[in-house]
């Protein structure tokens, strides 16, 4: 699995969501930030939204809902969990 975060330098819920990410140990996957600033399109498209994180699916990218930035490494690995498709 390859997730993708989109993300801005100094963003602190950005940085939470990656080292969250960076924790998880029963998911196998693929961490990929995209620094929204060195792509219009992304930035176009996520500059008040961000973090954002998908799941990429073949190229087909899955939103994962927002989590709370309280929400455990637990709780963020039951999400993806959830939502990966089958």
């Amino acid at each position: 699995m390859r997730l993708i975060l989109y993300s801005k330098p100094g963003c602190h819920l950005c940085e939470g969501l990656q080292e969250k990410l960076e924790q998880m140990e029963t998911l196998d996957y693929i961490l990929e930030v995209r620094d929204i600033l060195t792509n219009e399109d992304w930035f176009n498209r996520y500059q008040y939204q961000i973090p954002v994180l998908v799941i990429d699916n073949d190229g087909q990218e899955i939103p994962v809902p927002r989590l709370s930035p309280r929400a455990s490494v637990t709780q963020l690995e039951k999400k993806l969990r959830d939502i990966l498709p089958a």
